[in-house]
């Protein structure tokens, strides 16, 4: 009997609460279409805030402590085990179409990077790569959020075979020809342009291939947005212009018992040079403020770009269904991590793990074998995805692997596999580096060489606006958390190989 394909959709930097079936302010029908016919968790976790160590976690099946690209300007090393390699030895074709971000914008002699300048911006060189790209077969790749200059690789050669000879006008500086300051919201380039399309286009061509060679396929399309910066072509720029979004702010006084640099990030001119230890960008150590009516514009550029990719998606599911390939692939959409638009009073991401940064989006469909229009309540961590799909294919775990097998919750024969998950993030060495545990109920976080955290109910305090680190009565509660934190993480330890014999 032939093994199921799998077609990973992945955006990038999406709210948990940004799918139109479950928000009406925002419109995503075909998400909604993934909802109806499949299984969507809503306590599902990332197991970092930023890009690169989830992306990576994504196809090791292991933490970022683990797999070593622990942060934003790391990369994973190339000899490390992934769900593509594994796949490819059972006779999979691989293929990832869109955002790698695997390896970071600048190499060295030491750590050399297929996606840093000057290579990332050699078109010659992508025009003819055929390497593996770990464990990806077949790789087409972009770097860019929107304008941004590090557009390039094959995005910026199938502009060119689009015929989109002017494409630099699009970019800011360096690389193109806009100033960085002079565009917002209203991103001039077509939408055939956009690599929205660009991606589903892609990735239907390879769906073609394989249906037409009758090839077993797990293929990645990942999206680049809402990632900012917040733009979007016309006509989508104003497609909220006129709906009353929901605005959120910080609750008066709710950074008073945080850790000191929450409250740091509502001044003007915050001093947070007492935490750069690398000389890099701190992401999210920075004053967050910003005027009303802009972040309601942000919010509603922000829906937009979702729906616009939403469209996308809609164009490869449509694809599954007309190579009749639908029922035969298990399809998974999930984001890396999520997004603060105001909310506790933060706009993007930093080191701030309130649930709307590291809870994600999670849906998974398979036809016949996982329930339709079901909402699962179970702790689901990114981490898991590899093993669990591997599970689905009846192939065994690798012992590198450290994320549980979530098959059967996934297949509705058990309730629940974790009763907790982890997420890390280690952004400087030490001064910006903290855990956070999250249990059934409640939600811990440790900060590296620091007496201060922060504990919160979630059944109580959903919004989490009330830090009961120091608090009194909460006491008990935070010492069994603690100990429970230390369980989970020598839980999740790697093990290279089972015990064979007796010495």
């Amino acid at each position: 009997m032939k093994k199921p394909n799998i077609l990973l959709i992945t955006s990038d930097q999406q709210h948990y609460n940004t799918i139109g079936k479950f928000n009406s302010e925002i419109q995503t029908p075909n998400l909604d279409r993934l909802v109806n016919k499949g299984m969507c968790f809503d306590r599902a976790y990332t197991v970092n805030p930023t890009c690169t160590p989830t992306r990576c976690s994504l196809i090791t099946g292991r933490y970022p402590s683990q797999h070593g690209a622990w942060t934003l300007g790391t990369k994973l090393r190339e000899d490390e085990l992934t769900i593509g390699k594994v796949l490819q030895e059972e006779g999979y074709e691989t293929a990832l179409i869109g955002k790698a971000h695997f390896q970071q914008l600048r190499g060295s002699k030491e750590y050399p990077s297929l996606e840093a300048y000057p290579i990332l911006q050699d078109l010659d060189f992508w025009k003819n790569f055929n390497q593996d790209f770990y464990g990806f077969k077949h790789v087409e790749l972009a770097r860019n959020h929107t304008c941004e200059s590090h557009v390039g690789q094959h995005y910026a050669l199938w502009l060119e075979e689009q015929g989109c000879e002017n494409w630099k006008d699009y970019f800011v500086k360096p690389t193109g020809h806009v100033e960085r300051n002079s565009i917002r919201h209203k991103w001039k380039i077509k939408e055939e342009y956009h690599y929205d399309t660009w991606i589903a286009e892609r990735t239907n061509a390879k769906l073609e291939e394989y249906k037409e060679k009758g090839e077993n396929f797990f293929i990645w399309a990942s999206f680049f947005d809402p990632h900012p910066p917040y733009l979007v072509p016309e006509p989508w720029d104003t497609m909220y212009d006129k709906e009353d979004i929901t605005s959120s702010k910080l609750r008066e006084g709710e950074h008073e018992k945080n850790p000191p640099y929450f409250k740091m990030t509502q001044e003007e001119t915050p001093d947070f040079s007492a935490f750069d230890e690398s000389g890099m960008c701190i992401h999210g150590l920075e004053s967050h403020l910003v005027e009303a009516t802009l972040l309601e514009k942000d919010k509603k550029v922000y829906y937009a770009m979702i729906s616009l990719m939403d469209k996308y998606i809609g164009k490869i599911l449509d694809k599954l269904d007309e190579l009749g390939l639908s029922e035969e692939t298990i399809v998974v959409f999930t984001t890396d991590h999520g997004h603060f638009l105001g909310q506790h009073g933060l706009i993007a991401k930093g080191p701030f793990m309130y649930d709307d940064l590291i809870k994600v989006p999670l849906i998974v469909r398979w036809t016949g074998n996982i329930e339709e229009g079901v909402v699962n309540h179970s702790l689901q961590s990114l981490v898991d995805i590899p093993t669990t799909l591997l599970s689905l294919l009846d192939i065994e775990k690798p012992y590198e692997m450290t994320g549980l097998d979530e098959s059967q919750v996934w297949l509705s024969q058990k309730e629940k596999i974790r009763d907790h998950i982890i997420c890390e993030h280690r952004h400087e060495e030490t001064t910006v580096n903290m855990k956070t545990y999250v249990g059934e109920r409640y939600k811990l976080t440790v900060y590296y060489n620091q007496t201060y955290g922060q504990l919160f109910d979630l059944q109580n305090d959903p919004e989490e606006t009330n830090n009961l680190w120091d608090d009194e009565e909460a006491r008990e509660i935070k010492q069994e958390l603690l100990l429970k934190y230390i369980w989970a993480e020598m839980g999740k330890e790697s093990m290279y190989m089972p015990r064979i014999w007796h010495a």
